[in-house]
């Protein structure tokens, strides 16, 4: 099997795994763990979103943060942004790209962001061609893309109709993202195959929660098919909200003591990750979620 011999990482800590937290966490916290994840090599990091603060508090404080981030050359920090005010927000602060959102699932579109996946896409639209305008690049995240809390399964067809409406819009780089983590390695093979007919194999990325364990077979599944670009969060952080008391997204420590066995460059210091790990678990006050980060850990202390 020729599997790609170099996986990039984007770690989504400190957006998309702080997000849901419902304790305040202190700007200063959040640079830090932006400080520690490039030390331990990662090249590619979402730092923070610019949403409303009424809907997601945690983001309140996202042009601080922007401010607060010690920028090293080679590091492609990212935001997410939800529509033209968030990227006009954005813009001042100097991110090197934006992320933009639409989901497989019209039940999902709608009860999400309260409009149809055809609106998202149009709301969208000014916004990508602003942020070229900008010089930013634009990723593109697909969520729901094998399975929906409300619908159920999500096929291959619906995936690609959403592929097709990205694309149109101008999207550079597009995430196929299994949100509520029900997708299984075939599953997951099939919805990337659509991505892949419109997008070339740089431009794809996977986005894999593990409520139900299956993140790192599902990784292996893309890796297969070549796919060499994933998300993944800092010690496991992130929570799925759509079911009770699962985790969320994919450790970043676990993917990579996966791809360090496989041989795969990645370019980061595993023992570097796993302390990054340890110190937003401290200040969130529990343990990390990342199997790998406790195991790592317990060894240090044995």
């Amino acid at each position: 099997m020729n599997l790609p011999s170099r996986v990039t990482l984007v770690d989504v800590g400190p957006r998309d795994g702080l997000q849901n937290e419902k304790q305040p966490v202190a700007t200063e916290h959040k640079a830090q763990l932006v400080a520690m994840l490039q030390a331990a090599g990662l090249r590619e990091i979402e730092v923070t979103s610019f949403v409303s603060p009424k809907w997601v508090p945690q983001m309140a404080d996202n042009e601080a943060v922007m401010a607060a981030i010690a920028r090293q050359p080679g590091v492609r920090y990212s935001v997410l942004t939800p529509n033209m005010k968030g990227l006009e927000a954005a813009l001042p602060t100097k991110p090197d790209e934006i992320v933009v959102f639409a989901a497989a699932s019209e039940a999902f579109s709608q009860k999400n962001i309260n409009c149809s996946i055809a609106e998202s896409i149009e709301r969208f639209a000014p916004v990508v061609e602003a942020a070229h305008a900008a010089g930013l690049k634009v990723r593109g995240a697909l969520s729901c893309a094998v399975g929906c809390p409300y619908e159920g399964d999500i096929s291959a067809d619906q995936v690609e109709r959403v592929v097709l409406l990205m694309k149109g819009i101008g999207v550079d780089h597009l995430g196929v993202a299994d949100t509520i983590g029900v997708g299984t390695p075939r599953k997951i093979q099939a919805a990337m195959e659509r991505a892949l007919k419109h997008y070339p194999l740089v431009e794809v990325s996977g986005h894999f929660h593990d409520t139900y364990g299956q993140a790192l077979s599902n990784i292996y599944a893309c890796l297969e098919l070549g796919v060499h670009n994933f998300d993944a969060s800092v010690a496991g952080l992130g929570g799925c909200p759509y079911a009770k008391g699962a985790t969320g997204n994919v450790a970043t420590e676990d993917v990579v003591f996966m791809l360090n066995g496989l041989g795969l460059e990645t370019g980061i210091d595993i023992d570097k990750l796993v302390d990054a790990g340890a110190y937003i678990s401290n200040v969130l006050g529990r343990p990390p979620v990342s199997r790998v980060g406790r195991a790592l850990l317990a060894k240090r202390a044995g």
